[in-house]
């Protein structure tokens, strides 16, 4: 099996598991990950991890043996698959986080900036270096990282291939935190920080930053006032105040 979903207490972890070719990313395995994926969102699991086997690499990319020779209608449904995988972080119900020991490299950095948060190990570098084969991004990556980074920088890494150090992703805003250590026991840490809110407020406050950055000001604030009506609705919310009100912990239900 070259991908393990396990449970950590109140976490799901994927561990991508091709150690032999840096944990590329062939059909097979963006088959299975979507599969986990969909076993995360139906359970009860408040935080997801994601990182790979070994530490050379998180994910080295897309495994090029599978992409040569495939025809035209082959490779738009090879692109529009892998993008239906990473798009289910997007509306995964919990914060997802990008464990990035090593390489993340084209699909692997692609996975990684699909996810809510990106830790990085000291030793990890990360780029888009498909241009070097006469290729684009097709996971996601020319979307995804101007959206980040912004487009000077984005254009800088996909137009020039180049890798940037884990120091450099944490400046450009690539990477949330750097990690010292074990990089699942900073996962961990990192994921408490959140799991302990209630989940349809993390949900809300996540819509209403992704909605709104794909519109204009106006309207996003919009959508902030919709999405925070309903989260006055909750259970939870009942709750949050309530325990301020009597300054106390308040205790979550997901409700």
């Amino acid at each position: 099996m070259a991908l393990h979903l396990t449970r950590i207490d109140e976490l799901a972890l994927v561990r991508l598991d091709r150690p032999e070719v840096l944990n590329a990313l062939n059909f097979d395995l963006l088959r299975d990950l979507g599969a986990a994926l969909d076993q995360v969102a139906g359970s009860d699991a408040r935080a997801l991890l994601i990182t790979g086997t070994g530490e050379r690499a998180f994910c080295a990319g897309a495994d090029v043996k599978e992409l040569i020779g495939r025809s035209l209608e082959a490779a738009r449904r090879g692109a529009a698959f892998g993008q239906a995988i990473f798009a289910k972080l997007d509306t995964l119900p919990i914060p997802s986080i990008a464990l990035i020991n090593g390489y993340a490299f084209g699909g692997g950095l692609e996975l990684a900036l699909a996810c809510t948060f990106r830790l990085a190990a000291r030793t990890a570098r990360l780029g888009l270096p498909e241009i070097k084969l006469g290729l684009i991004p097709g996971y996601g990556g020319t979307q995804r990282l101007p959206r980040l980074i912004g487009e000077a920088r984005a254009l800088e890494m996909i137009l020039t291939g180049r890798a940037v150090t884990a120091e450099e992703a944490l400046q450009i805003g690539l990477a949330n935190r750097l990690a010292d250590g074990d990089l699942i026991e900073a996962g961990k840490s990192f994921a408490r920080e959140m799991t302990g809110f209630s989940l349809p407020a993390l949900g809300f406050a996540r819509d209403a930053v992704r909605r709104g950055l794909a519109t204009s000001l106006e309207q996003g604030l919009e959508i902030e006032a919709d999405l925070n009506t309903l989260a006055l609705q909750t259970v939870d919310a009942v709750e949050g105040m309530t325990a301020f009100l009597e300054k106390r912990k308040p205790v979550f239900r997901g409700s």
